[in-house]
């Protein structure tokens, strides 16, 4: 196992700091940091805070994704997903949510919103080139390989 890399957190929630559920998590948990519940109706999109800001190490980002449980259980999800903060972002960080079931659903302070993945990232030098080598593939996508 790589060992942690340090990131500086301001935390101005009532939350703990993001931590993995289980020693194998991939994922951070994020909670909302709201004054008052906040009621998501069909099909509407909200952004909620987090109460955190965080700066990461150069070379790095951190993806937003949607919880398993919160889609299926209330049809909760995140839009713009992953969401991307990128290492030079310093501002709060905030959970674009939608309610795609048929009822409203409440957000409480303090409950499990999205998961967030810290990640390296690699940077690309574009080379000009006239022809790309061919695979086994070339032009085949959108479900070309059947259904």
């Amino acid at each position: 196992m790589r060992p942690a890399i340090e990131v500086r957190i301001i935390n101005n929630s009532k939350n703990a700091f993001p931590a993995y559920a289980t020693e194998g998590a991939s994922g951070m948990d994020l909670r909302a940091d709201l004054e008052q519940p906040l009621v998501i109706k069909p099909l509407e999109r909200v952004l909620v805070p987090t109460g955190l800001f965080i700066e990461l190490p150069e070379g790095h980002e951190a993806q937003i994704r949607p919880r398993s449980g919160l889609a299926i259980k209330q049809g909760i999800t995140c839009l713009n997903t992953p969401g991307t903060i990128d290492a030079d972002y310093r501002g709060e960080i905030k959970i674009i949510l939608i309610n795609l079931s048929a009822e409203d659903q409440v957000i409480l302070s303090g409950d499990r919103i999205a998961q967030m993945v810290v990640q390296s990232v690699e940077k690309v030098n574009w080379i000009p080139a006239e022809t790309l080598r061919e695979t086994a593939r070339n032009e085949g996508g959108f479900g070309h390989t059947g259904k």
